[in-house]
């Protein structure tokens, strides 16, 4: 099993969207390491969704619904995306300013490329996430 964080701008598309519409196809990611890991995205994966830009936090998990095909909104080049469904909300979000204070997350793929929309997660980075998201005020 994988790990992995997707970034969206809740005002592009958000965790409630997600919920709302019950699976979504990530598209539109145009980036080549991000496109490297959509690529590594197996069925079943657990996904953190953070909120980007005016949030920056952690605020739910969704999972892999579909691995990789091409991306229907991609008018050239070999894009693809994956289909994500949402799983469960997180108790607390956790912080881009928790994240970066929390000693066992220092190398995480969303501190070293922040740019990058989706994040490879080691399991133990991806364990911290949450049980960071236990604690209120994270």
């Amino acid at each position: 099993m994988n790990y992995w964080l997707v970034k969206s701008e809740p005002e592009a598309y958000s965790w409630d969207d997600l919920l709302r519409d019950g699976r979504t196809a990530w598209t539109g990611v145009r980036n080549y390491a991000a496109r490297l890991n959509l690529r590594g995205m197996k069925k079943g994966d657990p996904v953190l969704f953070y909120h980007s830009v005016t949030e920056k936090q952690v605020v739910a998990v969704a999972e892999v619904g579909r691995e990789a095909y091409a991306d229907p909104t991609a008018k050239e080049g070999d894009w693809v995306c994956v289909d994500l469904a949402p799983k469960a909300k997180l108790k607390n979000p956790v912080s881009l300013e928790a994240i970066k204070g929390d000693k066992l997350l220092k190398n995480i793929g969303l501190l070293r490329q922040t740019r990058l929309s989706v994040v490879a997660l080691t399991r133990a980075e991806y364990e911290e996430i949450v049980k960071l998201a236990k604690a209120p005020g994270k």
